[in-house]
This record gives structure tokens, C-alpha cells and sequence, in this order.
């Protein structure tokens, strides 16, 4: 059975920001910081947010555009790492990867639930209104949703490398990067994924036309 870890609250996740970094973890390998934040060591934590988080809210932002809803995503990032460290696993890639899939899932999630409501404002309006498609509106909110079920039943990397390149519009460079992959790497995973998908699509087609 898993302890239940002590929870790291905001006014700690910002005093982490000012801890003074601990000269022994400085080059500390990313497994190392992370048993020691398993640990509950505030200085592993420090130590990880002093190398991360430019990185982290960067990400954020560019994804986000608002710089507050960036902040938003930075702390819990690192509360999460903070409370659940041993999700990470170091022969998976680098905790840098691993804290930006993080920081692009959550943001995509924040993107997705505006632009959700945005479509419901939007579908209130054309229903008062003249010259509304029900019928595609239908069609279109099925065709999503066989969207978001073919890309779940992905390999995570390729997911990942998905969302990361299509939602997040980021070149296959900057994936690569995020990744820490080889471009050549990259590129075939999202060409492999977006086959895997297609034919899952025509799957879901063909099951509906039944």
C-alpha cells in the first residue's frame, strides 16, 4: 500500500523558488533529485524547479498566450512532481521531458475546456438564430470525439509527439527536443501514429455504419 504523501501547498511551491540551492545536488542526476524529493527533501525540489522552470512556463505560455494561467501551470506541475515523484521514471528520458509533457497535457486540458465553452456560447447563439445546421453540428462533435478515441488507444510517445506537434503547434524540431528523441525519431513516430489512427478512424466508420 502506497503512504499518502504530505502535500506541498502554494505558499511552498513558491518559497521553493527562493530556497538556497544545496551545493551537493547542483550536479545531481535527475534520479537523484528525484528520490530526494520522494523524500521530501525542499532542496531536491529547489533544486529541480531551478532547472525546470524556465523551461516549464515557457512552454506554458507559448501554449496559454495568458501569463497567469502559465503561472497556474508551473506550480502545479511541480506539486505534482512533489506529491508524486514516483511517476517519473529516469530510463523513460529526462525529468525536463517528463515536467514539459506534464506542463503541455495540463495546458492543452485548459485550452480544450475554453474552447469548449467558447463552442457551447457559440451553438446557444446560432440556435436563436437563423440558418442553424443542427445536422452538422451533430456530425462535427461525433467526428471529434472519434478523434480523441483514436488518438487515446496511441502508444504514449506517440500521442505525446502528437498532441505535442497538432495541438500544441510545435515544429518537429522542438518536439524532438521535448522529447529528448532524435528528429528522424520524432517524425516517424508521428507518421506512424497518424496511420495507426487513420485506419482506427475508418474502424470507427465503418462500426457506426452498421
Amino acid at each position: 500500500m502506497t503512504t499518502r504523501r504530505r502535500n506541498l501547498t502554494s505558499a511552498e511551491a513558491r518559497r521553493s523558488e527562493h530556497i538556497v540551492v544545496n551545493s551537493d545536488l547542483v550536479g545531481a542526476s535527475d534520479a537523484a533529485l528525484t528520490v530526494g524529493v520522494a523524500r521530501w527533501l525542499p532542496e531536491a525540489l529547489a533544486e529541480v524547479y531551478r532547472r525546470n522552470a524556465g523551461a516549464v512556463f515557457g512552454l506554458a505560455k507559448r501554449l496559454l498566450v495568458e501569463g497567469a494561467l502559465a503561472e497556474e501551470v508551473t506550480q502545479e506541475v511541480f506539486v505534482r512532481f512533489w506529491e508524486h515523484p514516483e511517476r517519473y521514471d529516469p530510463a523513460r528520458g529526462s525529468l525536463r521531458a517528463f515536467l514539459l509533457a506534464a506542463a503541455h497535457g495540463r495546458a492543452v486540458d485548459l485550452v480544450r475546456s475554453e474552447t469548449a465553452r467558447r463552442a457551447r456560447e457559440q451553438r446557444a447563439k446560432a440556435v436563436s438564430g437563423t440558418g442553424y445546421d443542427l445536422e452538422q453540428e451533430v456530425v462535427e462533435l461525433v467526428a471529434n470525439e472519434r478523434v480523441r478515441e483514436a488518438l487515446d488507444k496511441l502508444p504514449d510517445a506517440q500521442r505525446t509527439a502528437i498532441e505535442l506537434a497538432y495541438f500544441g503547434g510545435h515544429t518537429y524540431r522542438e518536439v524532438a527536443t521535448m522529447q529528448n528523441e532524435p528528429e528522424g525519431t520524432v517524425k516517424s513516430r508521428i507518421r506512424v501514429g497518424l496511420r495507426s489512427m487513420e485506419k482506427e478512424l475508418a474502424h470507427l466508420a465503418e462500426g457506426t455504419n452498421r
